[in-house]
C-alpha cells in the first residue's frame, strides 16, 4: 500500500487507517458524524493527496483533451476547472475527473486514486499523432481540501491573495504560508471550499499549520463520503463506472455531443433509445439503512440495487442512491429494499438532499 506524505501526521492525530485506492488513508479521527457536522458548521481539512495529477501540454493540448473527454474544454476560459468523463468505446466510464485549463496548451487532469495508472495508460494509448506531452505528476504533488463555511476565513489568514476573487471552479497560483501553491475553489462536500496543491514538503508544513486552528477539524474519508453523498455527488465504483454510463447516472451536463470524443457513438445510441436504467434518490419510510449492493424491489420484482446509502448525520433521514429500471424511476414510486432478511418500504425521490452553498 502507498502512503501520502501526511501518513505519520494522521497517526499522530489518532486516525483510524484503511486501504483506499491503493493508499493507506484516514477513514476517521473522532467519528464520521462529528466530522461531517464540522464541515457543515465550520471547516474540515481532508488529505486527498492520493488523487492523481496528469499534465497534458503542447500545441495540440486542447484538441487532444477534447478528444479524450466528454465535456468541451475549447469553450472553457483560462484558469477555470470543468468536470468531465473519460469513456470506453462502449460508453462506460473509465473515470470521472476535474480538468484544470491553464490555457490552450496546458491542462491538469485530476483523477481518482484507484484509476490513476489506468487513466494514464489510457491517455498515452490514445495520444497518436497529437503534438502533446503527457506527464504523471502524482508523486510530486500533494493535495489538501479545506471545506466548509469558514474555509475562506481560515485560508485568507495564510495568504495575501484576495480569495474573494476566486469564484466557483476558478483556480490560481499564489503563495499560501509563504509557499507556492495552486489553489482552486469547489466543493465536493456541497460546501464552499478550496483545493490546495503543492510540493509534498509544502503540504506537510501547511497541514501542520492548519490543524492548529480551532475552526478546523481533521476529517477522514468516511465523512468525505457522507458529505459528497448528501451533496448528491457521484463516486466512481458506486454511481458511475465501467458498466454505468453518464446518462444513466443523470450526469449528461458533462457530455457535449456537439464535438467528437471517445465513446460518443455508443452514448448517442443510448441517448436516442432512452436509458433503460437510472440513478435515483431513495428515501426509506421504515427503519433501516440501505447499504451499497442491497437489492431494490417493486412488488416482488427485482428492479435494481443500492449504490450508496446512509442515515444523514444530525438528521433522522435515511437516504440512498439506487440504480434501477427506468420504468420505476417516477418520483414517489413505492419500492422495497431488501435489508438482510426483511424488505423495508421506501420511495423514489429527487437527489436534492442538500442546498449547496457555493460561491458563484
Amino acid at each position: 500500500m502507498k502512503k501520502t506524505v501526511l501518513y505519520d501526521e494522521h497517526l499522530k492525530h489518532g486516525a483510524k487507517i484503511v486501504e483506499f485506492g491503493g493508499f493507506l488513508m484516514p477513514i476517521e479521527y473522532t467519528n464520521i458524524s462529528l466530522e461531517h457536522q464540522a464541515v457543515r458548521m465550520r471547516s474540515g481539512l481532508f488529505d486527498v493527496s492520493h488523487m492523481g495529477e496528469i499534465e497534458i501540454i503542447g500545441k495540440d493540448a486542447t484538441a487532444f483533451v477534447n478528444y479524450l473527454v466528454t465535456n468541451d474544454v475549447s469553450k472553457v476560459k483560462n484558469n477555470k476547472m470543468i468536470y468531465a468523463f473519460l469513456l470506453y468505446e462502449h460508453g462506460g466510464i473509465v473515470d470521472d475527473l476535474m480538468i484544470y485549463k491553464y490555457n490552450d496548451e496546458r491542462y491538469l487532469l485530476v483523477v481518482n486514486a484507484g484509476n490513476k495508472s489506468k487513466d494514464y495508460d489510457w491517455i498515452l494509448y490514445h495520444k497518436g499523432d497529437y503534438d502533446v506531452e503527457v506527464n504523471d505528476l502524482s508523486d510530486e504533488i500533494s493535495l489538501l481540501s479545506l471545506q466548509g463555511p469558514l474555509s475562506e476565513e481560515v485560508l485568507q489568514k495564510l495568504t495575501n491573495f484576495d480569495l474573494s476573487k476566486l469564484k466557483l471552479f476558478d483556480f490560481s497560483e499564489f503563495e499560501v504560508l509563504g509557499k507556492e501553491c495552486l489553489v482552486s475553489r469547489s466543493g465536493y462536500t456541497g460546501e464552499d471550499g478550496f483545493e490546495i496543491y503543492s510540493s509534498n514538503d509544502n503540504i506537510l508544513e501547511l497541514f501542520r499549520e492548519l490543524v492548529t486552528w480551532p475552526e478546523v477539524s481533521l476529517c477522514g474519508l468516511g465523512a468525505r463520503d457522507t458529505l459528497r453523498f448528501e451533496a448528491a455527488m457521484p463516486l466512481y465504483g458506486n454511481e458511475i463506472g465501467e458498466d454505468i454510463n453518464p446518462l444513466e447516472a443523470e450526469l449528461g451536463f458533462a457530455v457535449k455531443f456537439t464535438k467528437d470524443f471517445i465513446g460518443k457513438e455508443a452514448l448517442l445510441e443510448v441517448k436516442e433509445k432512452g436509458v433503460e436504467r437510472k440513478i435515483v434518490g431513495i428515501e426509506l419510510l421504515e427503519r433501516g439503512i440501505a447499504r451499497s449492493g442491497y437489492e431494490v424491489y417493486y412488488n416482488n420484482k427485482n428492479i435494481g440495487y443500492i449504490t450508496t446509502g446512509y442515515m444523514i448525520p444530525n438528521t433522522n433521514k435515511t437516504l440512498a442512491f439506487a440504480l434501477i429500471d427506468a420504468n420505476y424511476a417516477k418520483l414517489d414510486t413505492e419500492v422495497h429494499i431488501q435489508i438482510r432478511k426483511q424488505r423495508v418500504l421506501a420511495k423514489v425521490r429527487d437527489k436534492n438532499f442538500l442546498e449547496k452553498k457555493y460561491i458563484r
